[in-house]
C-alpha cells in the first residue's frame, strides 16, 4: 500500500447511483413503469431523476404525489420488480474500477452513502466487485434518508474521523445538502442525475464533469 505523506482528505465518501455506477437512467425507466402499473400519472425524466439518491418512500412521495400512502407498500413492490429485471445489466462509469482501487492503495479511507436499500446496495457491490474497497457502507434504509447527515456522521463515527478530513461525492443536490448539514466538503459529478447548474448552486469544492476529471481532480487535491 502506497500512503501518501501529507493530504487534505483522510475519508472519502461516494455516493453509488449516477456516481459510481451509470444507473441513473434504469432508476427513471423503474419508477416511470412502476407508476404506469399502478395507474398513475407518469413522472416526466426529470421529474424521476430529480428523486435520484433519496430514500426509496421519500423518493416516491416526490416523484408521484398522487400515490396513496396505502399504496405505497405495491409502487414499492414493483419499482423494485423493474429494477431488478435489469440490474445486473447496469455497467460502473468507465474508470471506476482502476479510481476506487487506486484510492484503497494510496490509503485512503473509503465509503459509500446511498439511498438504496441495504439488499441493494449489496447486491450492487457484489455483481460491480466493488465491495472489497470499502471500509464501511450506509443506505436509506439504514438512518435517516439524505439530506439529512445522518449517513455520514455515522460514517465518520465508524472510521474515527473528524468532518474536516471528509469529502462527500455525489452526483445530486441531496449529496450536497448532506454533505453541508454534516459540516462535510461536498464534490459534485455531473454525469449522474442532477444538471450542473443545480449541483453550482449548492457551491461544492468543484463539478466535474467526466470519470476522468473525477480521478484527475482527486489526484491533485484530495
Amino acid at each position: 500500500m502506497v500512503k501518501d505523506v501529507a493530504r487534505r482528505f483522510e475519508l472519502i465518501v461516494f455516493d453509488w447511483d449516477g456516481t459510481l455506477m451509470d444507473s441513473a437512467a434504469a432508476i427513471v425507466r423503474a419508477i416511470q413503469a412502476a407508476s404506469a402499473d399502478l395507474g398513475l400519472p407518469v413522472p416526466t425524466d426529470a421529474r424521476a431523476r430529480h428523486v435520484i439518491g433519496l430514500g426509496l418512500s421519500d423518493a416516491l412521495r416526490h416523484a408521484v404525489p398522487e400515490l396513496p400512502e396505502t399504496d405505497y407498500p405495491q409502487m414499492v413492490e414493483r419499482y423494485r420488480h423493474h429494477y431488478l429485471s435489469s440490474d445486473r445489466e447496469l455497467t460502473l462509469f468507465d474508470g471506476t474500477v482502476e479510481l476506487i482501487s487506486d484510492l484503497h492503495d494510496r490509503g485512503f479511507l473509503l465509503a459509500v452513502a446511498t439511498g438504496k436499500s441495504r439488499n441493494g446496495l449489496d447486491r450492487a457491490l457484489g455483481f460491480s466487485g466493488l465491495g472489497r474497497y470499502f471500509h464501511a457502507t450506509r443506505c436509506a434504509d439504514e438512518c435517516f434518508s439524505k439530506p439529512h447527515p445522518a449517513m455520514l456522521h455515522e460514517l465518520m463515527d465508524e472510521l474515527g474521523v473528524m468532518a474536516e478530513s471528509c469529502l462527500m461525492i455525489g452526483d445530486t443536490t441531496h449529496d450536497l445538502l448532506m454533505a453541508k448539514n454534516a459540516g462535510v466538503a461536498g464534490l459534485a459529478v455531473s454525469f449522474g442525475a442532477h444538471p450542473v447548474d443545480q449541483l453550482e448552486a449548492e457551491a461544492p469544492l468543484a463539478c466535474v464533469h467526466t470519470p476522468t476529471e473525477l480521478r484527475a481532480w482527486l489526484a491533485a487535491n484530495a
